[in-house]
This record gives structure tokens, C-alpha cells and sequence, in this order.
């Protein structure tokens, strides 16, 4: 059974993902000959409360859409895949978000995204929201909101006795404090870099990363390093946990998937090894697959 501290909480953006295949992509300055057009529903907090609900969790959804078609598609679409969107604000003022993403043969990605109503989401709908979120749940976040909001998220959480999973996309540098609250911190390896100035292309520089990063004040850290899995470092302890070897096809909501598979797991009280295992084995699956919301696995998929 469900209850209040299996929760997972989303804050986060909600875009529309418009995706052009390409045998490849695009040096500065050039264009080249695309193929297939699609649109799908994304956004790294539409994603990951996605990938939660897909595997069982019970997942909330906190976010500011416009009132135009792409709004009422993707509140549409979180309420199709069971995300309770009571704290999903319309704006009047602001257009829904979108991202444009260009995708080659190997799977690679080139994303630009033009936020709109993710950049109005204030710290007043964050602190509206937080009167309904339960005490000792899990909050997951990332960075295509404000930082002010993302901030004060944080702070309400700790007040709350809340588990925060930050994952830092788009990588900015934040300052130590934000670092302080945080239950976990999962950065991928470019992120990782930008937060700690840290070349991460292996397990010992990112044991590197993990240990500054650990040293700034984050509580754990999970460092995604692609093909090679993720790293994991608490309390001056670290491990590899390799990845599920597949040929990708789409490697645009991989992070998305694994974060939200991870706060999924760990709401259900999974130690963290246990999670970040499974959270790969999910992001494994969807790589095999074009889209983001719809790349994610359902629960019984990873049984097998």
C-alpha cells in the first residue's frame, strides 16, 4: 500500500519536444538534410514524474504551462499517466515550453530549449504547493525553473524533513548552500565538470567529482556516466555501478529516466545502490526507444 511518505514530488518543467532524425547533426553555421519530424511531450519535469508514475510511484506534479494547445496537451498527457496535477498552474501571460532537438543515427542529441512559462514558476506557487506536500516524502527537481524557486524548494523541503533529489540540468553553477539541503545530487559528467571544474571522462574523475562534491556539502552523490553506468559516493564511500549494455536509438530523456526511476524506487524505501540499479536499468530501456514520455518503461518491463 501507498502512503503519504512513498510520495514523489516533481518540480519542474513541462515542454512540448519537437524532434527532427538526421543522419547527423549540425557543425555552428551548417545546416543539414533532416528526416522524420515528430512531436512529443517532454520537459525534465513532465519526464521524470513520468518515469516515477510509469513504475508505480505515486507522483505530484508542481509547474507553470500556458493556456494555449501545448498546455492543455501536456497537463493532458501527466493526468493520462496517472501524475496528480492540482499544482500545474496555467499562465496567462506566458506561452508553454518548448524544446527543439535534433537527432542523429547514433542516438546523439543537440537540444535548445525556449522555456516560457517554466522561467514564471515563482517561489509563491512553490510555497502554495508545499502546504499539501507530505512531511518526509521525496521532492525531485532539476534546473529548468528558476533558481530562486528551485531554492526556496529546497529550503521548505529541509523545513519538512523532505528527501530532495536535485539532478543540475542545465548545469549552472550553484552556490554551496543549495548543495547543504540536498538528500542526492546527480549531475551527468558535464555537469559534474561545471559544478567542480572537474574533467569527468572516468571512474577516478569522478570519484574526484563526487568527493568535491561531497565536500561542497551534498549529502550523496550520482554521477551518470553514460555507457559506463554511474557512480555513486557517500560518507567518504564510493562505487561503480556499471550500466545495461543495448544499442541507444534516442538518448534525449536518458537523465529524465534515470532520475525519475531512482526517486521512484528510493520513495518506496530501497537502499541507494538498489535504486541507482534499477534507475539504470530504465534509462537502459528507454534509450532503445524515440521520444521522451514515451521512451519510459512501465514497471513490469523491468521484471524482465
Amino acid at each position: 500500500m501507498k502512503t503519504s511518505n512513498s510520495r514523489v514530488t516533481v518540480i519542474g518543467s513541462i515542454n512540448t519536444d519537437m524532434v527532427v532524425k538526421a543522419e547527423r547533426l549540425p557543425a555552428p553555421g551548417q545546416t543539414v538534410s533532416g528526416g522524420e519530424f515528430f512531436m512529443n511531450a517532454g520537459g525534465k519535469g513532465g519526464n521524470q514524474a513520468v518515469a516515477a508514475a510509469r513504475l508505480d510511484a505515486e507522483v505530484a506534479m508542481v509547474a507553470n504551462i500556458g493556456r494555449d494547445m501545448f498546455g492543455d496537451a501536456g497537463i493532458q498527457r501527466l493526468q493520462q499517466e496517472g501524475v496528480g496535477c492540482d499544482f500545474v498552474c496555467r499562465d496567462d501571460d506566458q506561452a508553454s515550453g518548448v524544446a527543439l532537438i535534433s537527432v542523429d543515427e547514433q542516438g546523439e542529441n543537440h537540444i535548445v530549449v525556449a522555456p516560457g512559462a517554466n522561467d514564471a514558476l515563482t517561489e509563491g506557487h512553490i510555497e502554495q504547493a508545499f502546504d499539501s506536500i507530505p512531511e518526509a516524502s521525496l521532492v525531485l527537481m532539476q534546473l529548468e525553473i528558476p533558481l530562486p524557486s528551485v531554492a526556496r524548494a529546497i529550503l521548505l523541503a529541509h523545513e519538512k524533513g523532505c528527501r530532495v533529489i536535485l539532478d543540475p540540468a542545465p548545469a549552472v553553477a550553484l552556490p554551496d548552500e543549495m548543495l547543504r539541503g540536498l538528500y542526492l545530487l546527480t549531475p551527468n559528467e558535464s555537469e559534474a565538470e561545471i559544478l567542480t571544474g572537474i574533467a569527468v571522462n572516468d571512474e577516478t574523475t569522478a570519484r574526484e567529482a563526487a568527493t568535491a562534491l561531497l565536500g561542497r556539502g551534498a549529502d550523496r552523490v550520482a554521477i551518470t556516466l553514460g555507457k559506463r553506468g554511474v557512480y555513486l559516493a557517500h560518507e567518504g564511500r564510493g562505487e561503480l555501478i556499471p550500466a545495461v549494455p543495448v544499442d541507444a536509438v534516442d538518448t534525449t530523456a536518458a537523465g529524465d529516466c534515470f532520475n525519475g526511476a531512482l526517486a521512484a524506487s528510493l520513495a518506496r524505501g530501497n537502499e541507494l545502490h538498489e535504486a541507482a540499479a534499477l534507475a539504470c536499468r530504465a534509462a537502459a530501456i528507454a534509450v532503445t526507444r524515440r521520444g521522451a514520455q514515451d521512451a519510459m518503461p512501465h514497471a513490469h518491463e523491468l521484471e524482465h
